[in-house]
Protein backbone atom coordinates (compact mmCIF):
# COMPACT_ATOMS: atom_id res chain seq x y z
CA UNK A 1 0.00 0.00 0.00
CA UNK A 2 1.07 3.43 -0.59
CA UNK A 3 1.06 6.52 1.12
CA UNK A 4 -1.68 7.49 -1.44
CA UNK A 5 -3.29 4.70 -0.53
CA UNK A 6 -2.95 5.16 3.15
CA UNK A 7 -4.23 8.87 2.46
CA UNK A 8 -7.15 7.57 0.64
CA UNK A 9 -8.33 5.42 3.84
CA UNK A 10 -8.60 8.41 6.11
CA UNK A 11 -11.79 10.25 5.91
CA UNK A 12 -12.28 14.04 6.11
CA UNK A 13 -14.92 15.89 7.46
CA UNK A 14 -15.25 19.52 6.40
CA UNK A 15 -16.27 21.98 9.48
CA UNK A 16 -15.51 19.79 12.22
CA UNK A 17 -15.23 21.05 14.84
CA UNK A 18 -16.20 24.11 13.98
CA UNK A 19 -16.35 25.80 10.55
CA UNK A 20 -13.56 26.07 8.18
CA UNK A 21 -11.70 23.46 9.79
CA UNK A 22 -11.01 20.26 8.55
CA UNK A 23 -10.74 17.43 10.36
CA UNK A 24 -8.54 14.73 9.46
CA UNK A 25 -10.66 11.33 10.60
CA UNK A 26 -8.38 8.45 11.46
CA UNK A 27 -10.83 6.19 12.40
CA UNK A 28 -11.98 4.97 9.17
CA UNK A 29 -8.08 3.64 8.62
CA UNK A 30 -7.93 1.64 12.06
CA UNK A 31 -10.93 -0.06 11.51
CA UNK A 32 -9.37 -1.58 8.23
CA UNK A 33 -6.98 -4.27 9.21
CA UNK A 34 -4.89 -4.06 6.11
CA UNK A 35 -4.82 0.18 6.32
CA UNK A 36 -3.74 -0.11 9.85
CA UNK A 37 -0.92 -2.49 8.90
CA UNK A 38 0.16 -0.55 5.83
CA UNK A 39 0.92 2.12 8.15
CA UNK A 40 2.67 0.36 11.36
CA UNK A 41 4.72 -1.08 8.53
CA UNK A 42 5.93 1.71 6.78
CA UNK A 43 6.82 3.39 9.96
CA UNK A 44 8.62 0.08 10.85
CA UNK A 45 11.03 -0.12 7.29
CA UNK A 46 11.56 3.27 8.36
CA UNK A 47 13.37 2.66 11.48
CA UNK A 48 14.29 -1.13 11.90
CA UNK A 49 17.93 -0.52 11.10
CA UNK A 50 17.46 2.62 13.73
CA UNK A 51 18.49 0.56 16.69
CA UNK A 52 15.97 2.11 18.61
CA UNK A 53 15.24 1.00 22.66
CA UNK A 54 12.19 3.28 23.36
CA UNK A 55 9.13 4.38 21.51
CA UNK A 56 7.55 7.23 23.03
CA UNK A 57 3.89 8.33 22.16
CA UNK A 58 1.96 11.03 23.00
CA UNK A 59 -1.73 10.81 24.79
CA UNK A 60 -3.80 9.05 23.29
CA UNK A 61 -3.98 8.25 19.98
CA UNK A 62 -0.18 8.15 19.65
CA UNK A 63 -0.78 5.07 21.39
CA UNK A 64 -2.46 3.65 18.77
CA UNK A 65 0.66 3.81 16.23
CA UNK A 66 3.65 3.30 19.33
CA UNK A 67 2.51 0.25 20.82
CA UNK A 68 2.36 -2.25 18.05
CA UNK A 69 5.44 -0.26 16.39
CA UNK A 70 7.38 -0.77 19.52
CA UNK A 71 6.10 -4.30 19.62
CA UNK A 72 7.66 -4.75 15.74
CA UNK A 73 11.10 -2.75 16.84
CA UNK A 74 11.77 -5.41 19.68
CA UNK A 75 11.54 -1.85 21.29
CA UNK A 76 10.18 -0.85 24.85
CA UNK A 77 7.17 1.33 24.90
CA UNK A 78 6.53 4.77 27.19
CA UNK A 79 3.44 7.15 27.32
CA UNK A 80 3.66 10.64 27.29
CA UNK A 81 0.43 11.79 29.19
CA UNK A 82 -1.77 14.58 30.27
CA UNK A 83 -0.65 15.86 34.16
CA UNK A 84 -1.86 13.61 37.21
CA UNK A 85 -2.38 10.34 35.11
CA UNK A 86 0.80 7.89 35.44
CA UNK A 87 1.08 6.60 38.79
CA UNK A 88 4.85 6.91 39.55
CA UNK A 89 7.20 10.30 39.77
CA UNK A 90 7.23 11.93 36.55
CA UNK A 91 8.63 14.86 35.15
CA UNK A 92 6.96 17.51 33.08
CA UNK A 93 6.72 19.70 30.67
CA UNK A 94 4.24 22.91 29.55
CA UNK A 95 3.46 23.66 26.26
CA UNK A 96 1.57 27.14 24.36
CA UNK A 97 -1.46 26.68 23.23
CA UNK A 98 -3.85 29.00 21.35
CA UNK A 99 -4.97 30.66 24.43
CA UNK A 100 -3.15 29.76 27.49
CA UNK A 101 -1.17 26.59 28.62
CA UNK A 102 -1.38 22.76 28.60
CA UNK A 103 1.46 20.21 29.69
CA UNK A 104 2.27 17.07 29.27
CA UNK A 105 4.37 14.26 31.92
CA UNK A 106 6.51 11.23 31.52
CA UNK A 107 7.68 9.02 34.32
CA UNK A 108 11.54 9.71 35.39
CA UNK A 109 12.82 6.29 35.09
CA UNK A 110 10.86 5.85 31.53
CA UNK A 111 14.40 6.46 29.30
CA UNK A 112 17.96 5.63 30.29
CA UNK A 113 20.54 8.16 29.48
CA UNK A 114 22.04 7.40 25.65
CA UNK A 115 18.81 5.47 24.61
CA UNK A 116 17.57 5.67 21.19
CA UNK A 117 13.75 7.19 21.03
CA UNK A 118 11.50 7.24 18.23
CA UNK A 119 8.51 9.89 19.44
CA UNK A 120 5.33 9.19 17.17
CA UNK A 121 2.28 10.56 17.38
CA UNK A 122 -1.01 10.39 14.84
CA UNK A 123 -0.73 14.16 13.47
CA UNK A 124 1.48 16.98 13.20
CA UNK A 125 -0.39 20.21 13.33
CA UNK A 126 1.77 23.04 15.57
CA UNK A 127 4.24 20.96 17.24
CA UNK A 128 3.51 22.01 20.45
CA UNK A 129 2.93 18.71 22.44
CA UNK A 130 5.80 17.26 20.55
CA UNK A 131 8.35 19.53 21.16
CA UNK A 132 7.39 19.11 25.41
CA UNK A 133 7.80 15.35 24.72
CA UNK A 134 11.43 15.71 22.82
CA UNK A 135 12.24 17.68 25.77
CA UNK A 136 10.98 15.36 28.47
CA UNK A 137 13.53 12.57 26.68
CA UNK A 138 16.22 14.68 26.46
CA UNK A 139 15.90 16.25 30.27
CA UNK A 140 16.10 12.20 30.92
CA UNK A 141 19.14 11.65 28.94
CA UNK A 142 17.01 9.72 25.45
CA UNK A 143 18.96 10.60 22.26
CA UNK A 144 15.89 11.53 19.66
CA UNK A 145 16.59 9.21 16.52
CA UNK A 146 13.06 10.80 14.80
CA UNK A 147 9.72 11.80 14.89
CA UNK A 148 7.35 10.36 13.28
CA UNK A 149 3.89 10.82 12.26
CA UNK A 150 0.80 9.19 10.47
CA UNK A 151 -0.57 12.69 8.97
CA UNK A 152 1.28 16.29 8.99
CA UNK A 153 -0.56 19.52 8.34
CA UNK A 154 2.58 20.71 6.64
CA UNK A 155 0.41 24.47 6.00
CA UNK A 156 0.78 24.96 9.59
CA UNK A 157 4.64 25.22 9.21
CA UNK A 158 5.24 23.32 12.47
CA UNK A 159 8.67 21.31 10.75
CA UNK A 160 10.28 25.02 11.20
CA UNK A 161 9.87 24.87 14.89
CA UNK A 162 11.51 21.16 14.93
CA UNK A 163 14.27 21.57 12.60
CA UNK A 164 16.24 20.32 14.85
CA UNK A 165 14.91 17.01 14.43
CA UNK A 166 14.83 13.81 11.90
CA UNK A 167 10.75 14.11 10.85
CA UNK A 168 8.89 11.29 8.86
CA UNK A 169 5.16 11.58 7.90
CA UNK A 170 3.25 8.99 5.79
CA UNK A 171 0.40 11.78 4.69
CA UNK A 172 0.93 15.22 4.11
CA UNK A 173 -1.99 17.95 3.80
CA UNK A 174 -0.85 21.13 2.45
CA UNK A 175 -4.05 22.72 2.98
CA UNK A 176 -6.88 22.98 4.75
Amino acid sequence: MTTTEISSSIRSIPDFPKKGIVFRDITTLLKDPHSFACAIDAFYERYKDEKIAKVVSIESRGFVFGAPLAYKLGAGFVPVRKPKKLPAETIREEYALEYGTDAVEIHKDAIAPGERVLIIDDLLATGGTVLAAAKLVERLGGQIAGLAFLIELSFLKARARLSSYQLFTLVDYQSE
